[in-house]
Formats: C-alpha cells, structure tokens, sequence
C-alpha cells in the first residue's frame, strides 16, 4: 500500500480495530454507530477499488473484536455473521435488483420476511436433546465468550425447548436487550443507589450479560428475542424464514414480531411503517431487517467474506442533533440524590423539541469534557430521556474571540437547591446527596411514609394518599409536625372522616413512646437498616450519645481493631470484641453527614420536644470473640444472613434468637458472611452465597449452632 489511499486505509483500519474493541469488548463506545458506519463504508470502497489490498485482518473481512479476559472461549458451530447495512431508498432497491437477478427471477418480485433490527447483544443459544447446554456471544463471528451460567438467568430463555421431540442439536440465534420500561426502571434505582448509570440500554444488556458474577447478571430485568438458527442436527427445518421464526416460537422461544412483504416498495413501506411505531415499541430499534423469505435461495444466494447475501439491514438515520449548553441546572430526586441536568438551546431529535437533557452525574460530566456553553451533540432515542453524549471541543472559541467568555466549568453545588441543606458526596459513590432528609420538601413524602412505616414508628393509618395531603395543604414539613396534627385538621382530608381521623391521631399518639433502634431507623440515615439501628442503639445507648459522637474517631477506632485482631487471629488469640461490627466507612461517612446537618438536628429536638418518649437501650453484652476453631466459639463475632421461609419460625424469629446469641444479622452477602440461613424458595442470597463459598445453613443447622454445636 502506497500513497494518500494507501495511508487513509490504515489508518481506518486502526480506528475501527479500536472502535470494535470499545463496542463488543469493553461495551463502553465512544463514537456512534452512525460514526463507526461512515468509517466502515469509506474502508469498504478503498478496498473496492483496490482489491489487492485486502488482507485478512482487515476489519472487512471480520465481524466483531475477540472475546473479553475472564469467560472462557466458545467456536461456533456456524459463523455468526453480520449483516450488510443500507441507509437510503436506493440502497434497498439495489439490493432487492441484486436478489432478483441472482435467483434469475427477472422482474418477477422477491418476498422477505421483515422484522425489527433489535439493539442489544448478538447471542447464540446451544440446545442438545431440548436442554439448554451453552450460550455464547458473537464474538469475532468464528469466536465468542461462554456466558452460559449468566444466560441461565434469563427468565425469558427456555432451559428446555416445549417439544417431546427435541431436534438432537439446536443453536438459537437472536439477541439479549432491556425493554425501555425495564431500562428506565433500572437506572432510577441505580441513581438512586448512588451507582452506575447505563447511556443506554444496548449498553445496560451487554454489561449485565458479561458480569462475572451470574447473581449480578440476574438482577438485571434482561430479555431474549430469537431471529433465526446456527448448526442442527434433527430439526426439520422449515422452507420459509417466517416459517422457522414459528417453529422456535412453537418451541417456547421468545420471537419478535415479523411479516412478509414481496417487492421492494412493500419493503420501504414496512420501513416507513416501523419508524412511526418505533417511539411506541417495548424495546430500542435502530433499524429493519430484511431477509429473503424462501430458505432455499437463501441457500443459492450464499454469502461474502462477513454478511450473507440474503440479508440486509435498513438502518434508521441516526437520532441525535447538535445544539448550545445553555446551563447545567440541579433537580433533587425523592432519596435527596442532586442530578445535574443540561439546559439546552431547543433543538428538535428524535420527534420531538429538546431543551433539556440529563447529565447523569459529576463524573459524567467530567468525562464527556463539558463546559457551560459548549456546543454538544444530544441523543433522543424513542421515549428514552433525552441525554448529552459528548461536547464538541472543536467548536469552542478561542481566548479573545467571541463568546469564549461564556464557557465555564461547572461545580456541583455544596448545598442543597431545595432547603439549603449540605450536600455530600458519599465514599465511593458518583451521586451527591442532599443531607438534609428530614426537612428537604424534595423528600419529604418519602421520609414521611418511612418514618411512619410498621417497622419504624409504626403509626397505622399514615399511607401515601394522607401523606400527599399533608404535604399539598402545607400541614406537614417534618416528621415532628406529625404529632401537633389534630382530628378536626385531619377530618377535613379527602376520604377521612372522623373516625378516621380520631384513629390516626391515636396512632401517632401511640408512637410516640418508642425504642432507639425504631427511631433511628425512622430517621432514613442512608445505609442504616433495621440490623444498623441495632447495632447503634446497642452500642450508644440513647440518642444524645449518638449525636454527640465523635464519628472520625471511631473510624480510627475501627480501623485499629481490625489491624489488631488481624494480628490475633494469625496468633490464635482471643480476638478483641468490636462493639460496632458490621458499621464500616460508608455507614460511619453517612452517620457523620446526617448528624452533621444542623437541621436534622433540629427536628430530632421537636420530636423530643412534642413528646417522644425514647426507651433507653440495654447495652450489648460483651461477646467473648474467639479465633476460628476455638472450642468455646460461640456465635459471638459471627453474621449470619437469612433468606427464603424458614418451616419451624419466622426469620424474624430466627434473627432474634441469632442476637440473643450474640451473632449478628445482616440484609445482604458479602465475603464477612459467616453463614446463610437457607430455607424454602430461598432467592438470590443463596446463589451469591454459593458463589462465594460461604456456609449454607438450614434451620436445623441453626439450632444446632444455637446448641452450642456445630453444623
């Protein structure tokens, strides 16, 4: 290769070398599909032109990247090819010409069956005498990684085909993808965990699939939709495209939806059709899919080097438009999570006018580069929120040129917008959290309804409806205004009359006397559940001592202890007991934010202050905590995590008999899990235990560690 062609078509080669990389390896693109596509093209018509050129590691000449360290890999029975890719009218007409005159047909018109290009991660499903053995992904086409323990998982992959008479080998082919519900659904818990938010749902699917750990992989709402077959041995395969679509549905496989059209005009009719419906459609589309219906010229149409000739993908034009960062702006979400979100100039993507977008988070921010003024490329796609993907860096002016004075970094602010609380960025998350939780009015529904629930105050009667009254007719601000409601107040709510009203006041009356770990559960301090409140209500004793402590000190406290029985345990020594076992950084940082808020402080003195009467705990017995395999071991020093219907007492039972012993009770898995208590429909709890190789127990191995024996 020589010459300016020469040098253009190495360096696609590198570019998209990388950009496949970043897409099937690492899922995590950094330009768009439309991008990789126009790149992909220009490289297709320099080889075009230059032939002898073409080399096997040329990206034409594969589909995807090698698979991804940490699965093991899979070759598949049968290639697992791309598709060849049209973007205009003429494209598809050329194609259907090329198709006709291929299968010798003259003018007589082709019929396709048609369907849906679906926007998630390829996969191919082995099944051998109907049981579901393997499950791969693409890969490079020839290659992919096992992902079967993570495909297990999903609900919508039958483990055995509805047949009782199973071809002898079966690959199903089709695609892993989030319906945008489910995706939506996601990412508010994610943001509200203070965890990861997924661009899109292509992306969501791929990396929930490649978790290493498949307990993580079925947390993930993923589904499967089948669109054709690789190797069998034993299935009569049907003669028509739309016939084996029927056939897997028949065996219990999820299909999406399809047709026949005959004829190239009622192809860009279907196309035409599908993208109007494309906003309404469960799942991210970003194009259609043709495939000549008789299964036997597919057979004499063959394929090239990456992409049957058969087939062809009509892509939709990319939904995404440039417009000015007018502002960044925070929203207060119901948990006090601060999300930064874009003020834009209006700009009109995806059907519809644009003039915000969210940002996600900080780091978000952060790593697409942004400046207030920017301009910015937004992404719309169907009802998906709007969301900024990247800046144009090349278009900001100059210092000295115009409008270069109006580009500005942006700060997360240090206070809440809503109350004027601190904000707080909490270790190891990317949200920023309002701290003030008790007065914020952005969660104040939600620290109502918390507070009031059976498991904290316990006030009967205080449900979502009354709450959103209380709130709306400006009767409540904080957990403390509760107690100076009356019943003439309440009976004048909607649906509330006065018997209604007299027992929610006597409800709130009788909540009013209370045990310190219900009242620090009420509070809703992040991360402190009811096993925490324990803990903290055993450890201090009451509540002046809480919000008197001195919360970096007993991180170094902590700290110290663990360094020290470190060292005792290697010994065989008796280790030091640890008062606070099972409260690490994260729950110290939030304990330190919350009681560090003036305001929250503040509504703790008006609930003492109107009457709540808080018992005094009983401090923990000291647990005499001894090394691993010592003969006067007891469950001192041990966690246990309950999961599933125990036959012989309620887990909430369990758990007190648990504390009764000394050990500790925890909501969740993790490598300090002493053991898991496993009983009927245990959920997955009992596979993250298994995962991990801790110690499932069932009832009758509690009672004998309760014995004092072992399991």
């Amino acid at each position: 290769m020589s010459g300016r062609a020469g040098e253009r078509l190495a360096q696609l080669r590198a570019e998209l070398d990388r950009l496949s990389h970043e897409y099937y390896v690492l899922d995590a693109p950094t330009r768009s599909d439309e991008e990789y596509d126009r790149l992909f093209r220009e490289l297709l018509e320099i080889e075009a032109e230059h032939p002898e050129w073409v080399t096997p590691d040329s990206p034409s000449q594969r589909v995807g990247a090698a698979p991804a360290a940490g699965f093991a890999a899979v070759r598949h029975a049968e290639p697992m090819l791309s598709l060849g890719n049209a973007f205009s009218d003429e494209e598809v007409l050329a194609f259907d010409r090329r198709i006709r005159e291929q299968l010798g047909g003259g003018e007589k018109p082709v019929r396709y069956s048609v369907e849906p290009k679906y926007d998630g991660l390829a996969i191919s499903l082995r099944y051998e005498a109907g049981r579901f053995v393997q499950g791969a992904t693409r890969g490079d086409g020839q290659t992919g990684e096992d992902v079967t323990s993570n495909l297990r998982t999903v609900r919508a992959i039958p483990l055995r085909l509805r047949t009782d008479e199973p071809p002898e080998l079966l690959e199903v082919r089709g695609e892993v993808l989030l319906y945008k519900s489910d995706f939506e659904r996601m990412n508010a818990e994610q943001s509200a965990r203070g965890e990861k938010i997924f661009v899109n749902p292509r992306n969501a699917a791929a990396g929930s699939l490649r978790q290493l750990d498949p307990a993580a992989t079925a947390r993930r709402p993923l589904r499967f939709l089948a669109y054709g077959i690789g190797a069998s041995r034993g299935f009569d395969v049907p003669p028509t495209q739309s016939g084996l679509l029927d056939a897997l549905a028949a065996f219990g496989m999820p299909v999406g939806e399809r047709e026949t059209r005959v004829g190239a005009t009622e192809l860009l009719a279907y196309f035409a059709e599908l993208g109007a419906r494309r906003v309404s459609l469960p799942y991210e589309i970003d194009g259609v899919v043709y495939k000549v219906d008789e299964r036997r010229d597919q057979q004499r149409l063959g394929f090239v080097a990456r992409a049957p000739r058969f087939a062809l993908a009509h892509k939709f034009p990319a939904q995404e438009a440039e417009t000015e960062l007018l502002d960044i702006e925070i929203q207060v979400g119901r948990t006090g999570a601060l999300t930064p979100v874009a003020r834009l100039a209006p700009v009109f993507v995806g059907g519809t006018t644009v003039s915000n977008a969210t940002l996600h988070n900080e780091d978000e921010i952060r790593r697409k580069g942004l400046l207030i003024g920017d301009r910015v490329v937004v992404r719309r796609a169907g009802d998906v929120i709007p969301e900024v993907v990247r800046s144009l860096p090349e278009h900001r002016p100059a210092e000295g040129e115009p409008g270069h004075e109006r580009l500005r970094e942006f700060r997360m602010p240090q206070h809440c917008p809503v109350c004027g609380s601190q904000a707080a960025r909490e270790p190891g998350e990317a949200a920023w959290r309002c701290q003030g939780g008790l007065v914020c009015a952005a969660q104040r529904k939600q620290a109502l309804l918390h507070f009031g629930q059976r498991r904290a105050m316990d006030i009967d009667g205080l449900g979502e409806k009354i709450v959103e009254q209380l709130i709306a007719r400006d009767l409540v601000h904080s957990p403390a205004d509760l107690y100076r409601l009356d019943a003439d107040t309440l009976a004048g709510l909607e649906r509330m009359g006065e018997k209604s009203a007299a027992r929610l006041v006597a409800a709130i009356a009788a909540s009013r006397t209370c045990s310190l770990a219900r009242f620090l559960f009420g509070l809703g301090i992040r991360h402190v559940g009811e096993e925490i409140a324990r803990i903290l209500a055993a450890a201090f004793g009451s509540v002046e001592a809480i919000m008197a402590a001195d919360w970096a000190a007993l991180q170094e406290e902590k700290t110290r202890l663990q360094k020290e029985n470190t060292r005792r345990r290697a010994k065989g020594e008796l280790l030091e007991p640890d008062p606070f076992e099972g409260i690490g950084p994260e729950i110290i940082s939030a304990l330190q934010n919350f009681f560090g808020e003036a305001r929250n402080r503040e509504v703790i003195a008006e609930l003492l202050a109107a009457g709540v009467a808080i018992e005094p705990a009983a401090p923990a017995p000291a647990p005499t905590i001894v090394a691993d395999g010592d003969a006067r071991a007891t469950l001192a020093g041990r966690t246990f995590v309950l999961t599933g219907t125990l036959p012989g007492m309620s887990r909430e039972e369990a758990a007190g008999l648990i504390r009764a012993a000394g050990g500790t009770v925890s909501g969740s898995v993790s490598a300090r899990t002493s053991y898991v208590v496993a009983g009927e429909a245990a959920g997955s709890k009992l596979a993250r235990a298994q995962a991990l190789d801790i110690p499932v127990i069932d009832e009758a191995g509690l009672l004998a560690l309760l014995a004092g024996g072992e399991t």
